[in-house]
């Protein structure tokens, strides 16, 4: 299946008939009437039905094609895509293709003249009328209308099982949008193209009708009265229907129906169908018909938009144009009406059938898309101006493109996408520089032929530069370099920063690396040899840099001293990470990883490695030990997973035991933590190699997971006990392992079936589920269940998964129910009593702070009081807030308690006695307090910072609120509030950056120091520099500023220096010294022939540049529009001055030679003349200007009879092509 698009050639043929011919003496031939227009078959009286022709060939029936064809026409104004650039590669091609495999029809699109687009559909009826369907809905811009019908109507639209709606949504290509049954909006919406929405609308209609209640009539009437009955622009149904009140519906134009069905009340049906009747036969006895021929391309000039022309017709003279259907090859048109007005109707169709003139311009194919221009614009323009204008245009554009010439050069379709460059970059430099066009083939066709157009001398200057580029391709060398892919972006770096920098050093070398998704380590390199290898040098010494710091190292901390690590916002580790420069990650907060991985060089990890750890130690009191234990047993030790080394690390109080990485070779196995815990680990680690020496046995048990942590007990008492009684080692699964029962047993035989056994028994117990109950007060029940049962959580999880079940609240029973193995049981009673005793003996302290403060007190989401209960184990209640504190008095400095206490105020903590004392303290401690800190009014808006980030950093450092006065008050006085530890430090800091700006004031008034020089203006630009790169350089040099008068200042010699008085001396002293030298320069004008310009100058003004360092001058040339084109101004020493005029007299020289040689073969390679008229000579024009000649036409006739007579109103009439 494929798209056929029409070509440029014959889009004129296709859409305008045949093209002109050129007429002979011997056929100047002018034929009659009859000749010209023959007549049509002889047919019965209209209105009648026209028999049977008495023909055997009648007898048969035909024989349908299974296969049809279906054309129609979108016009420009009503295209969906109107890129006319892409036609037949754009979206319309692809939507078109899409369609034919939805289908199954065949789809050809051409373009016409006016942009407009016909289609033609060939294929089985079902496909034809789906595929147009799809046409219309995705390549037509839609309109949309509604129609109003009985809601009771609706059902009959829709047909049994939508078939009928899918049926006319088909027939007519719209989309129909009938409401909901619940809806109460009676419109149907109906989408689709102008026409297709009038076919459905009447199709509708008769439906609604033939449901309504009321009296129905239909009326068959030829087609051909319909335009008499509907009158001008349906003035006259509209009429009838106004004055009658019924109903008339009447089929457009394009529905072969001649059925008009009136609806409505009886009288006013009858009233309607006796005016209709009448106008009816008053038509068919008073008209009569003609036929003429017009070529089918002007038909749409008499149809007219929208049909309006032969509306128009119809109203100035009561004549119907009667036109064949778009579809036909038919080009006769039938004009029906009475006959005196036949003759002006004629007159007027030929008039609009004439009233557009096609002219051909002849011109070769490879200019027609610079004819039709970018997206269409040229031809548009030329379509939407006046005539005359745009006969001007049509030869404004014929003698513009005989101005245009072409080259194709043979290019290795290897170097193709490099002539194009990255985005097109170098492709469309030779575009703009040169104005022309360049087509380079695509890469399926693997063709070298390139192909440039445009203006002559542009076509040769790219010709020359692409020929350039393919030569210095071919001398080029690539070369692939192995680089990980990890390393890619590192390279590459953020928005590509890091590789510009790289491409900046080594212009000349292409650097191409492989797409993320290939996961490929070539990295592509290309250009000249020396400079690819310079830059592979380059990149090998970047990445070995990059792979030196890309070290890793993983060290383990205990979780609780992470937050000392990371430090107060981070103070910490930002300070370990910028003097180490490496890279250090943190688990999150919920990880239960304790891991620390450090990135960077080698002894960078190493040193910050050291410094965390050193952090540790200080914190814990840590000791580091190291155990020798041959290397060919530590997977053993380590276990499946790391469960043996886990366990060891679990029972000693969480020690880190780091084994050296495989392979190594290292014997040397690290213990980090506790100085006891050390020591026992270290045994332990030396146990179990032995152990491995000698015997290496194990064995797997099943239990429940919610039996293990009982199993273990607390802080391993239990497992531990096992293992003094037997020798073996206990593992249990962690939480991420998958099997979840299995414990293993290891160590000597003996051991692991006495440990076994031992543990085997203790299950047994586990599974003899027992229920017993105690006593407890209730008033320590909500202890337990508080919090969604937090206590009795722990207790299950601790003690086998025991259930202990309390009294409902409400009832005064003091027993409760526990029901688990009976070990567990025991073991949790006697926890719950060590509870309840610990309840009894607790106190409640009230702790006074005034309400005001304790939003503060209790932090962000009350984090500062989990805090405390956390680490004092008690139990914090605020008091309930009262109204009181809107109408406390002014409030006490620093947090003063010492006014009448109000209940609103009191804090109760509960706990143990010497609990509740350090949690009282640590409460207090939170209480805010507030300082005056006098600073200098005229400081503020420096500490304050822009848009306040200087007071909110200090802020968020020291976790206080610092208030500094309104600029209006032009007070001293700012304000500290946070706790007393924190204010204080919030002074220190305040104190320390006000210190910092008094010096930089003080460093500012001794750079305000200012010096002034009288400079000559004329040496200004020459002081400036080129971008300013001299003055620049004089500033950073000098660390000065230096200001040049502004345009418009009286004192246009004047510069000021400022900066610390020593600088801008030295500054002022070496301007001196450049407008010395500068004095003694001198300037002088040569001519240079301006064709040589360029060629000096060079691709982006590299060459100039060079000559202008290599003799120490500048050079001047012209700019465009110039009075002296030629000159060009040399200034320097004379001497340079002198040898740079010389180097370009002989430049010019040389250059002059190729101008000539290249003006010279361009004259021969032109094209032959394209500078003729727009076709034929004046004799020719004369010819046509005749226009078509009949003889013997009917209004030519003196005497007809009366139903033929025509007024003699037209001779000859001009049938233009």
């Amino acid at each position: 299946i494929s798209v056929a698009v029409l070509t440029q050639e014959s889009f004129a043929e296709h859409r305008s008939g045949l093209k002109d011919v050129e007429i002979t003496e011997d056929e100047a031939y002018i034929p009659t009437y009859l000749e010209a227009f023959p007549p049509l078959p002889d047919k019965g009286t209209p209105g009648e039905k026209t028999g049977e022709p008495a023909s055997v060939w009648s007898k048969i029936r035909p024989i349908k094609a299974s296969v049809i064809t279906q054309v129609f026409h979108v016009p420009l104004e009503e295209r969906r895509y109107k890129d006319n650039s892409q036609f037949g590669e754009g979206e319309e091609a692809k939507v078109c293709l899409d369609i034919m495999q939805k289908t199954g029809a065949h789809i050809e699109l051409s373009l016409a003249k006016d942009q407009g687009l016909s289609i033609m559909v060939t294929g089985k009826l079902d496909s034809v009328m789906k595929a147009r369907k799809e046409i219309v809905a995705r390549l037509q811009t839609q309109a949309s209308a509604t129609v109003l019908i009985p809601k009771e109507h609706h059902r009959f639209v829709i047909g049994k099982n939508g078939e009928k709606l899918q049926e006319l949504e088909l027939k007519t290509a719209t989309k129909i949008a009938i409401p909901r049954s619940d809806d109460p909006n009676a419109n149907i919406r109906i989408t689709g193209t102008k026409d297709g929405i009038e076919k459905a609308r009447h199709e509708i209609q008769l439906i609604s009708a033939e449901q309504d209640k009321r009296a129905v009539e239909r009326l068959s009437f030829e087609k051909a009265f319909h335009p008499f009955i509907a009158g001008a622009y349906n003035q006259l149904v509209q009429e009838v229907s106004q004055e009658t009140g019924a109903r008339i519906s009447i089929p457009p134009p394009s529905v072969p129906k001649d059925e008009i069905v009136i609806t409505g009340e009886k009288e006013a049906v009858a009233m309607a169908i006796a005016r209709i009747r009448a106008i009816y036969e008053e038509k068919k006895r008073k008209t009569t018909t003609i036929s003429v021929e017009v070529k089918k391309s002007q038909h749409k000039y008499i149809v007219g938009p929208k049909g309006n022309t032969l509306q128009e017709i119809l109203e100035n003279t009561g004549v119907s144009v009667e036109m064949p259907p778009l579809d036909s090859g038919s080009e006769t048109i039938i004009l029906r009406g009475e006959p005196d007005k036949l003759g002006p109707a004629l007159t007027q169709v030929y008039a609009k059938a004439k009233s557009v003139i096609v002219v051909e311009v002849i011109a070769p194919a490879w200019l027609h898309r610079f004819i039709i221009g970018k997206k269409g614009q040229n031809i548009s323009r030329i379509t939407q101006q006046l005539p005359k204008v745009q006969s001007l245009s049509i030869l404004f554009f014929s003698l513009q493109m005989a101005r245009m010439d072409y080259a194709e050069i043979n290019i290795d379709h290897r170097f193709h996408r490099h002539l194009i460059g990255k985005n097109g970059a170098n492709i469309n430099r030779v575009k703009e520089q040169y104005k022309v066009s360049v087509r380079i083939p695509q890469d399926s066709e693997r063709c070298g032929l390139v192909r440039i157009e445009g203006d002559p001398q542009g076509v040769q200057l790219a010709r020359k530069e692409l020929m350039d580029m393919a030569q210095r391709m071919e001398n080029e060398r690539t070369k692939d370099l192995i680089i990980e892919h990890k390393f890619h972006r590192t390279i590459i770096g953020q928005k590509g920063e890091k590789i510009k920098e790289v491409r900046d050093k080594f212009p000349e070398v292409i650097i191409i690396f492989p797409d993320q998704q290939q996961k490929s380590d070539i990295v592509q390199l290309r250009g000249p040899k020396n400079e690819v290898e310079k830059c592979v040098k380059f990149l090998q010494k970047l990445i070995a840099e990059l792979v030196e710091s890309s070290f890793s190292v993983s060290v383990p901390i205990h979780k609780q001293f992470h937050k000392n690590i990371i430090g107060k916002g981070g103070a910490n580790i930002k300070k370990i990470r910028e003097e180490t420069n490496t890279k250090i990650d943190l688990p999150t907060e919920n990880s239960n990883s304790e891991m620390i991985v450090i990135t960077g060089k080698k002894s960078s990890c190493e040193a910050a490695r050291d410094r965390i750890l050193a952090i540790q130690n200080e914190l814990a009191n840590l000791k580091e030990a190291e155990v020798s234990i041959p290397a060919k047993l530590h997977n053993s030790l380590i276990g499946s997973k790391g469960s043996l080394v886990r366990s060891v690390m679990e029972e000693c109080g969480g020690v880190h035991i780091h084994f050296p990485a495989e392979g190594s070779g290292l014997d040397k196995v690290t213990i980090r933590g506790p100085a006891e815990e050390v020591e026992r680990a270290r045994r332990q680690l030396l146990q179990l190699a032995e152990e491995k020496q000698v015997n290496n046995f194990s064995v797997a048990l099943q239990a429940k997971p919610e039996y293990h942590k009982f199993l273990i007990g607390k802080g391993g008492a239990n497992i531990r006990r096992v293992r003094d009684r037997t020798g073996a080692r206990i593992i249990f699964p962690s939480p991420d392992e998958p099997e979840q029962e299995h414990i293993t047993i290891m160590g000597k035989e003996e051991a692991v079936w006495l440990a076994q056994k031992e543990l085997e028994t203790l299950i047994k117990n586990l599974d003899d589920v027992i229920e017993d109950s105690m006593v407890v007060d209730p008033r320590h029940h909500r202890h337990f269940v508080c919090r969604r049962g937090q206590v009795l959580r722990e207790l299950a999880e601790e003690y086998g998964g025991v259930a202990v079940s309390f009294p409902r609240t409400g009832t005064q029973s003091d027993n409760i129910t526990l029901k688990g193995p009976r070990e567990c049981v025991d073991a949790a009673k006697k926890r719950i009593q060590e509870i309840v005793q610990d309840l009894e003996s607790q106190v409640n302290v009230e702790v006074l702070i005034p309400q005001r403060y304790h939003r503060a007190v209790m932090g962000p989401k009350g984090c500062k009081i989990q805090q405390i209960t956390r680490e004092h184990d008690v139990l914090i209640k605020f008091p309930d807030r009262d109204e009181c504190a809107a109408q406390e008095p002014a409030s006490p400095e620093n947090g003063d308690t010492d006014l009448i206490p109000r209940k609103c105020d009191i804090i109760i903590v509960t706990g143990q006695a010497e609990k509740c004392e350090l949690a009282c303290a640590a409460l207090l401690a939170l209480v805010p307090v507030t300082i005056d800190v006098e600073v200098s009014y005229d400081l503020h808006r420096y500490i304050i910072g822009q848009k306040g980030a200087g007071i909110r950093k200090m802020m968020e450092d020291y976790e206080v609120n610092i208030w500094v006065p309104q600029p209006e008050q032009q007070s001293d006085i700012i304000k500290i509030t946070g706790q007393v530890a924190s204010v204080e430090r919030a002074k220190q800091g305040l104190l320390e950056r006000v210190k910092e700006l008094q010096a930089e004031q003080e460093d500012r008034a001794l750079r305000s120091y200012k010096v002034t020089l009288s400079v000559d203006p004329k040496y200004h630009p020459k002081i400036i520099g080129r971008k300013g790169a001299v003055i620049s350089q004089i500033r950073k040099d000098y660390d000065v500023n230096v200001q040049f008068p502004d345009k418009g200042e009286e004192q246009q010699d004047v510069i000021v220096i400022s900066g610390y008085e020593r600088n801008a001396n030295e500054a002022r002293a070496a301007i001196e010294q450049l407008v010395a030298a500068l004095q003694d320069m001198v300037s002088e004008d040569i001519r240079l022939d301006r064709r040589v310009h360029a060629r000096i100058i060079g691709a982006r003004g590299k060459a100039i540049r060079k000559l202008m360092e290599e003799f120490k001058v500048d050079i001047r040339f012209p700019q465009p529009g110039s009075e002296d084109p030629s000159k060009v101004t040399v200034t320097g020493l004379p001497e340079n001055v002198d040898n740079a005029i010389d180097h370009l007299l002989n430049l010019e020289e040389e250059y002059m030679l190729s101008v000539t040689e290249t003006e010279t073969m361009a004259s021969y390679m032109k094209p032959p003349s394209k500078t003729m008229g727009t076709g034929g000579n004046d004799e020719d024009n004369k010819a046509l200007a005749k226009g078509f000649v009949v003889r013997d036409a009917p209004w030519n006739a003196q005497d007809m009879g009366s139903k033929s007579h025509v007024p003699s109103t037209i001779s000859a009439f001009s049938m233009s092509p």
